[in-house]
This record gives C-alpha cells, structure tokens and sequence, in this order.
C-alpha cells in the first residue's frame, strides 16, 4: 500500500468516527464511554494522519 492511499484510508476511517461520534451524541441512550472512546480513536487516527503528511 502506498503512502498515499493508506494517508486517504486513514483519512476515510477518521471521517466514519466523526459521524458515528456525531450520531451518538445525539442519541441519549448511547454510553458516554463509548463516546469517549470513538473520540480517543479519532485522535489517534487524526494523530497518525499528521505524522505521516509530515514525511
């Protein structure tokens, strides 16, 4: 896998967690940790797509 696409996966993966994140708060019966959590990812992956655009 080259840079570029695993950079545009890595990117697709970060925008599904925003909208699930974005749907989960809306919905009260969903788990703060849950949330939480799927926000923890996002960062991570936010992180990681910032490090390798560095490169």
């Amino acid at each position: 896998m080259s840079l570029t696409s695993h950079l545009q996966e890595l990117r697709r993966k970060h925008q599904e967690l925003a909208e699930q994140v974005e749907a989960a708060q809306r919905n009260p019966g969903v788990d703060g940790l849950a949330i939480a959590e799927m926000k923890k990812q996002k960062l991570r992956l936010k992180e990681e797509i910032h490090r390798l655009s560095q490169q």
